[in-house]
């Protein structure tokens, strides 16, 4: 795959069935972020959800940036207990949790929880020890 020339705070874990990242909490941090899903979806042989899971990434890292400082984590598990399912967490240290709206047909932002909501088989948020966590289920083929 060539060079990776995105920034990244932290790597903990790519290895098996979970990789996660820590991106710093800069307008790089989405570009970098959806590069780093796509990269470990393809190593995963999942390119057939690489395309959404890359969009709602960044959907989630921006609304991260918009509303918080500081790192922002992202992590894949790949579950195959018969689920067949990719779970994707974002977490910002902002503890307050998004909040789903209607967004106006001019207005320029405000989507992002309704894509997630609407592309995703389940979705929701949970605190964290320094923030919160906005989670999504995809199905992958079996």
């Amino acid at each position: 795959m060539g060079s990776q020339a995105w920034e990244v705070i932290g790597v903990i874990d790519t290895d098996g069935d979970c990789a996660e990242w820590t991106f710093p909490a800069d307008p790089g941090a989405v570009r970098a972020a959806r590069a780093a899903v796509r990269a470990r979806l393809h190593a995963w042989d999942l390119e057939s959800v690489a395309d959404i899971t890359a969009l709602l990434v960044s959907e989630l890292v921006t609304n991260s940036l918009r509303h918080a400082t500081g790192p922002i984590g992202v992590r894949l598990i790949r579950r195959a207990d018969g689920r067949d399912v990719l779970l994707v967490e974002v977490s910002d240290p902002l503890p307050d949790p998004p909040r789903e709206r209607e967004a106006r047909p001019e207005d320029e932002s405000g989507r992002g929880l309704q894509l997630v909501a609407h592309s995703s088989r389940r979705w929701g948020t949970r605190p964290g020890e320094a923030g919160k966590t906005v989670w999504f289920e995809l199905a992958v083929p079996g």
